[in-house]
């Protein structure tokens, strides 16, 4: 007899809903007398899980997008996002884990042509500061950094976080002794920088000052290879991209800058001489260098020129080569 009642399948918004309400129950804490605290912890788990499931399918099926479309309202609506954020420090870990995919994914679902996390989060930036200060905790620290680069996809995030206090504390956070949750504070660090273009060249012209002296003296002069090593390349992403040339000419006007920069090019790694150059030839290529920069590259005019002549790459690169005789030229042509 069982066959003939078997229960209706539940819609995504009601999962939703049931999701929620435990969540409530959570976040004001389950009596621990009671003896179905685990019980509903397994139930939080499973619909956690079955969210996941409609929202990236599963082995047999692909996502259906009405049914994502309905789950992204209904997440929105009741504030489920919210919830499962501040109760993800309360739950096992692989309802952690699932929880985490859920949030990624819901930055990218569309509602009517339109990214609904994107307006939800305007209003609720308040949730970005939990998420930085997560890494600041080992056991959450990679859940909340995967769920921090897929908000920062919106422009008005990466906004409210490069313009918040929460900046400076990135040069600490890719410090830590913990290698993992130092390289995805450095993950998040990089996306910041490089994802979108004009709030990234208002931010640095605006912080121009303090970002750089913390740059160059918490990440260039690192004790930390690996530090230098991604901070010397992404300085070179930075500098390089064409929305920032003007804090591009303010950066090779400097001799602190450049006193830095030919430290790191007499180092003994290759991967750091190499990101170095393309940062170095810079200065070299600024046609308006001030006195104090060509002082100091007449100086050491015979050095980097004896450098740059045994300096190789692993594999031949035309437009190395290329950069490198330019970089050559314009030394040997320096006058005092």
């Amino acid at each position: 007899m069982k066959g003939l009642f078997k229960s209706k399948p539940k819609t995504p918004a009601e999962t939703v809903r049931l999701t929620r309400d435990l969540l409530i129950q959570l976040d004001r804490g389950f009596d621990a007398r009671e003896s179905k605290r685990e019980e509903k912890m397994a139930d939080l788990g499973k619909l956690i899980r079955e969210l996941k499931c409609i929202l990236y399918g599963n082995s047999e099926s692909e996502p259906v997008s009405e049914a994502c479309s309905q789950l992204t309202q209904e997440f929105f609506k009741g504030n489920t996002f919210r919830l499962l954020i501040v109760c993800l420090p309360k739950l096992k870990l692989e309802a952690r884990k699932d929880a985490t995919q859920v949030v990624a994914n819901l930055q990218r679902q569309q509602v009517q042509s339109r990214l609904i996390a994107a307006d939800y989060l305007e209003k609720n930036m308040d949730l970005m500061d939990i998420l930085i200060k997560g890494y600041e905790n080992p056991d959450l620290a990679l859940h909340y950094g995967a769920m921090l680069r897929e908000c920062i996809r919106h422009q008005i995030v990466a906004r409210y976080v490069l313009e918040s206090e929460h900046m400076k504390k990135f040069f600490d956070y890719i410090e830590l002794p913990n290698f993992d949750i130092a390289a995805d504070a450095a993950a998040t660090f990089k996306e910041l920088l490089t994802r979108h273009k004009s709030t990234v060249a208002e931010f640095l012209s605006k912080n121009y000052d303090w970002f750089f002296a913390e740059y160059n003296s918490k990440l260039l002069e690192s004790p930390n290879y690996i530090t230098r090593r991604q901070a010397i390349k992404l300085l070179g992403d930075i500098l390089l991209d064409r929305s920032n040339s003007a804090v591009m000419t303010r950066y090779v006007s400097s001799r602190e800058n450049l006193r830095i920069l030919m430290n790191l090019l007499r180092e003994s790694s290759k991967s750091i001489q190499v990101e170095a150059f393309h940062v170095f030839k810079l200065f070299a290529a600024n046609q308006n260098k001030p006195a104090d920069i060509v002082s100091i590259l007449v100086a050491n005019k015979s050095k980097l020129l004896r450098l740059f002549a045994d300096f190789k790459i692993d594999k031949e690169e035309e437009q190395f080569e290329a950069d490198k005789a330019q970089v050559v030229r314009e030394i040997a042509a320096l006058e005092p």
